[in-house]
């Protein structure tokens, strides 16, 4: 069984362009309370790093691409991000790392959670321990 979850966005357009839309419960698997972005990240620089208690998440490349390392303590797996119509799930209790930025990456990602930094597991061995 694959560790990622990818999730399908629709996009609908024509020779005007195109439109995706995420709705909270429907296209994204939970409530929506927070949308933050991740632009401008330099060459060599990761992000990441860290798994969440409680928060779940749904990352959208929607310009760009990176490549993320997911992680539930048991099993690795990479995946590279490079299409606006596809998001990645990131669980709870998912050790998570994004690498290898493009230039011009623009990463959406959206949060069945408002920022709480008690939520966070940024040591891994912590993380190793929790997860077992």
């Amino acid at each position: 069984m694959s560790l990622v979850k990818i999730i399908e966005f629709k996009s609908l357009g024509d020779d005007r362009g195109h439109l995706v839309a995420l709705e909270g419960n429907r296209d994204v698997p939970f409530d929506i309370k927070r949308v933050y972005y991740i632009t401008d990240t330099m060459k060599g620089v990761a992000r990441g790093f860290h798994a969440h208690k409680n928060l779940i998440q749904v990352a959208i490349c929607i310009r760009g691409r990176c490549k993320f390392i997911m992680d539930d303590g048991v099993q690795k797996e990479e995946v590279l991000m490079n299409n606006q119509t596809k998001g990645i799930l990131i669980d709870k209790m998912q050790w998570h790392e994004m690498h290898d930025f493009s230039h011009d990456c623009i990463l959406l990602v959206l949060a069945s959670d408002n920022y709480e930094e008690s939520d966070y597991i940024r040591n891994y061995d912590d993380f190793i321990k929790l997860a077992k």
